[in-house]
C-alpha cells in the first residue's frame, strides 16, 4: 500500500461537477492499494498518517499530526501509485489490486482514519475525480506499507 500525503489549507473532490468531499486544514491522502495488502497494512497506514509530525508547532518546527492539531483529512483512492515505470514509456498496473480488493481496503484504510481523525471525507471509488488543494508549505511525502 503506498499513500501519498500533502500538507493541506483545504483540498476538495469533484465529481460530475459536483464537489463529493472537502476539507479545511489537514491532510490529502492519495492511496494505492497492491495486489498483496491486507487489512494489516490498511491499519498501519492509517495510524501512520493520523499520527506523522508534519504540521508546525509554536517554533515553527515539524512536530504536531493531523489529530494534534485538530485537522481533516481527504482520502481519494489513485491506483496509478502502483504503476510501474521502470520499463518502457507506459506503466505497468499489475501490481494494483483488483477494484474490489482495492476498495475493500481503502474502505477499511478510511474506517481506521475515522477512528483516530475528527473529520474523514473521501472521494468516489473509482470514479474520474477532479481533486482541487492549496498545498501548504508545500509539505509532501510518501508513506508504504
Amino acid at each position: 500500500m503506498v499513500t501519498v500525503l500533502q500538507r493541506v489549507s483545504t483540498a476538495s473532490v469533484s465529481v460530475d461537477g459536483e464537489v463529493v468531499g472537502s476539507i479545511g486544514k489537514g491532510l490529502l491522502i492519495l492511496i494505492g492499494v497492491h495486489k498483496d495488502d491486507g487489512e494489516a497494512n490498511a491499519g498501519f497506514l492509517a495510524a501512520k498518517c493520523a499520527d506523522l509530525r508534519i504540521f508546525p508547532d509554536d517554533t515553527g518546527k515539524m512536530n504536531l499530526s493531523v489529530k494534534d492539531i485538530d485537522g481533516e483529512a481527504l482520502v481519494i483512492s489513485q491506483f496509478t501509485l502502483l504503476g510501474d515505470c521502470s520499463k518502457g514509456r507506459r506503466p505497468n498496473f499489475t501490481a494494483a489490486a483488483p477494484p474490489e480488493k482495492g476498495r475493500q481496503l481503502y474502505q477499511y484504510f478510511v474506517e481506521k482514519l475515522k477512528e483516530r481523525v475528527r473529520k474523514v471525507e473521501t472521494g468516489v471509488f473509482g470514479a474520474d475525480m477532479k481533486v482541487s488543494l492549496l498545498n501548504d508549505g508545500p509539505v509532501t511525502v510518501v508513506v508504504e506499507g
